[in-house]
Parts: structure tokens; sequence; C-alpha cells
């Protein structure tokens, strides 16, 4: 299915804060303004907004949350050791979303969370993030570029009028600077990418999706979803190829060992044939009444190949990232 491109700027919403049919597409790079409508009364607690930074080097894994869901803001930090497998983690829930803040538009602005144990701060340019974090056991200090004509894949997902997510993926991000690991300092490591994902939409009570990117030298990656967006007419699909996005317009088959999240993932599509091997599982899960998340997220390399809508074909093979099942309610 050819999913629609979006070539200029355009709101997310209506004035009533429904869904705008005109922001449904996708768009190589940020385009959308995140203009939702967040209220007291029908509707509160459903508006999700969210930074996630996954970096992966030789050496360390590294992953920065920043979310604000109406009635709570919750952060993460987390650094996996690739050597020894050692991981620290910090994580952080703050009643009423209290001391976060966030943009409406898509790799620009700042980005600070000023209370709770967790603090960041993330300055964004179109090129460029600086991106510090502070927790009792873990400091970044990073810094993420992009080639200045390299694209992004942000997409509009509808589920409905009054339910629908703008996602923006910006892949093989490079990524340099230092962690300090309980009082010891680290550097990064060589060939080092980042992802951002960002998140601005309103959400059903439940949901559950599948997650994969991998990134590679000279702006290749490939980004692959599952789940939450099927049978919407929109997917987070995509290659970029010397830092040019190809779309992936059709759904994937995501299968995976639920018993033993350390086997192989496989993701099968027209033209897609992509394999996961793990070489550490992260496992994350929150239980706080409502709100509820559950999170097995499998760092790997990528092999076999995948095929755009335009019929550009990516080689995956040693494109190194992640795999993941997400089930929340929040």
């Amino acid at each position: 299915m050819t999913e629609r491109e979006i070539t200029g700027p355009v709101d997310l919403c209506r004035e009533d804060g429904s869904l705008d049919p005109d922001a449904v597409g996708w768009a190589r790079r940020p385009l959308h303004r995140t203009n939702l409508r967040r209220r007291l009364g029908r509707g509160w607690g459903r508006t999700k907004r969210w930074e996630y930074w996954g970096v992966v080097s030789d050496k360390y894994v590294v992953g920065v949350q920043v979310s604000a869901l109406d009635y709570a803001a919750v952060h993460g930090l987390y650094v996996l050791e690739r050597a020894s497998g050692r991981e620290w983690r910090e994580d952080a829930t703050v009643p009423l979303g209290r001391g976060v803040g966030l943009h409406d538009h898509a790799a620009e602005g700042r980005v600070a969370v000023t209370s709770g144990p967790i603090r960041v701060v993330a300055d964004q340019q179109r090129d460029r993030t600086t991106l510090t974090a502070h927790s009792p056991s873990i400091d970044l200090d990073l810094v993420l570029d992009r080639p200045p004509a390299q694209e992004s894949m942000s997409v509009v997902v509808p589920w409905s009028s009054s339910r629908f997510q703008y996602t923006l993926k910006d892949l093989a991000l490079t990524a340099r600077g230092s962690l300090v690991l309980d009082g010891v300092r680290r550097t990064l490591g060589p060939d080092a990418y980042a992802v951002l994902d960002h998140g601005r939409g309103v959400w059903p009570y439940k949901a559950t999706w599948n997650w994969g990117a991998g990134s590679g030298p000279g702006g290749t990656a490939v980004q692959l979803g599952g789940r939450w967006t099927d049978g919407t007419g929109s997917t987070e699909n995509a290659l970029l190829v010397d830092g040019v996005v190809h779309k992936i317009g059709h759904d994937l088959v995501w299968t995976y060992d639920r018993r033993d999240w350390s086997r192989p993932w496989r993701v099968e599509g027209d033209g897609v044939d992509a394999t996961l091997t793990p070489f550490h599982v992260r496992t994350a899960s929150t239980e706080l009444g409502v709100l509820g998340s559950h999170t097995h997220q499998a760092f790997g390399t990528w092999s076999g190949s995948a095929t755009a809508d335009d019929g550009t074909t990516l080689d995956l093979a040693g494109l190194v990232g992640w795999a993941e099942e997400a089930r929340n309610r929040w």
C-alpha cells in the first residue's frame, strides 16, 4: 500500500483537538506541529508525549526516556556494558508530570526534566543534539550529530478522529561523549549510533507494539514496527540508504519466542525478511495501579534484507540495534 507523503507544514490537530485528516501521512523531515489540546475533563489522561534516545556502540548501550502522560511523568536512564553484561538503570515516576518540559516540534527545541531523582536536558537543533542526564548512579554527556542532508521518517497513525499518534524516527545519528557510572568515567567508544523516537498523540488506555531499529555507517539504517499500526493504513516501516528515506507501506509479521526473548526475532512481509540475533535482553516492568508497562527489548545485530516500495533494497547484515515488545496500560 502506498502511503501519502506530506511535503509541507501541517498541524496535527483541529481546533477542537481532533485529528486533522490533512496530517495523516508520512514525511522525510519534521513537518507536523503537534498542537495537542491538553485539557481537564473528557479525554484527559489520554495525551502521551515522549522522547526516547537509544545509543549503541561496541562498548555500551544507552537509553534515555523522557515522557509525560497527563497524570504522570515517567523517565528512565539505562546503560549496558556489553563486555560484562552489567546494567545500570534509574527510573522515576513523577505525579502529574511536574518538572518536565517538552516542545511541539520534533528535533528542535529543549527537552528538560527538572524534578525527581533523574535530571535530563536535551538541546535539539536540526543537525545536532547535546544530551546530558544525571541520576544517583548514572551521568551522561553526549553529542548526537546528523549529516545536514540526512532525512528522518515521521508518520501519523490514525486509530480514529479522537485517538491518533505522531511519531518521528531519526536514525543513524552519530554519537560521542562520556558516561560516569558509579563515579567512574568512561567513553562511549567508536562507531556509536543513536536513534531518536519522538512521539506525540492521544492514545487508548491499552496498547501493545513492536519496534525494531538498526543503524550502520554512511547514513544506513532500518526502522520496523508492528501491531499498534496494523490495519490503520499507516506504518512506521522504512529504510535509510545513503541518508535518504525509502518507505515500506505495508504491515509486517513479527515472530519471536516469548518464553525465551534471547532467541532470534523475525520480521517478515512483502520484500522484508529480517532477523535480529540478540546479544542482551533488557526487561522493564512497572505496576502503579492504573499505570502498567512491560517491555522486553533485545539488543543485537540484524541480518537479512528489506525492499522498500520504490524497489530500493538494503542488505541488513551488520546493522546494530534492537527489537522490542512493549505492553502498556497508560
